[in-house]
């Protein structure tokens, strides 16, 4: 079977994802690791407003792109203080609100944003919160399937822990009562909004799945 794609180059994203789809006999592989070189044009596809859009046009993308079938998804962190923001800018609210990305990276930069934003916000924390995630697969026949998942918790104003990636030092789960920055990845794979929606969108798959594979060997 020809690896799936996976439409990022987020260390990462591919680090929570492959094992779970190893797990269901699929083997996949990130953009790099596939040799597609990164394009301006990748900035504009995720335009729109909702996870769900934006996972399906980045899915739609690749597979056309490449002419096999590629998995992507949206993801951010929705605030109850913030009027469930950044959402779908989670990842370019510090380029939004005008900070700047120093040596400390990205992940830095947007975690100063979303907690200024917070303090600002009037509402004392921990600031209620879920992170929501779209998972998307489309291939070359414009067949496309789209999941959602989603997970509760709380922003806290202080880092915990250095595992995860984006927020996740600052986002304490419902499910484990720690921050996903202390969680294991296992842990974290048990509960994440990411790991429920490609596994909603797996078994959604599930009837066709045979037929896919070996469409594509």
């Amino acid at each position: 079977m020809i690896p799936w794609i996976i439409a990022t180059r987020s260390t990462g994203k591919l680090l929570e994802l492959v094992p779970l789809f190893r797990a269901r006999g699929i083997e996949v592989i990130g953009l790099d690791v596939a040799g597609i070189p990164e394009s301006p044009d990748e900035a504009s596809i995720e335009v729109f407003t909702t996870f769900e859009d934006n996972a399906r046009a980045k899915a739609v993308y690749f597979a056309r792109l490449t002419g096999r079938p590629c998995i992507a998804d949206d993801s951010g962190l929705c605030i109850e203080a913030l009027d469930g923001g950044p959402g779908v800018r989670s990842r370019r609210i510090a380029c939004d609100l005008g900070y700047t990305i120093d040596v400390r990276g990205e992940d830095a930069a947007n975690n100063e944003a979303v907690l200024d934003a917070c303090w600002n916000s009037g509402w004392a924390p921990p600031w209620r919160a879920y992170y929501a995630c779209a998972a998307a697969y489309a291939d070359a026949t414009d067949t496309v399937h789209v999941a959602s998942g989603r997970t509760d918790g709380a922003v806290q104003s202080d880092h915990s822990g250095d595992g995860g990636f984006g927020y996740d030092p600052y986002f304490v789960s419902d499910d484990l009562g720690l921050s996903f920055g202390l969680a294991s990845r296992e842990e974290k794979s048990r509960v994440s909004h990411r790991a429920r929606a490609f596994t909603a969108l797996v078994d959604a798959l599930q009837h066709t799945l045979v037929g896919l594979q070996h469409t594509r060997r």
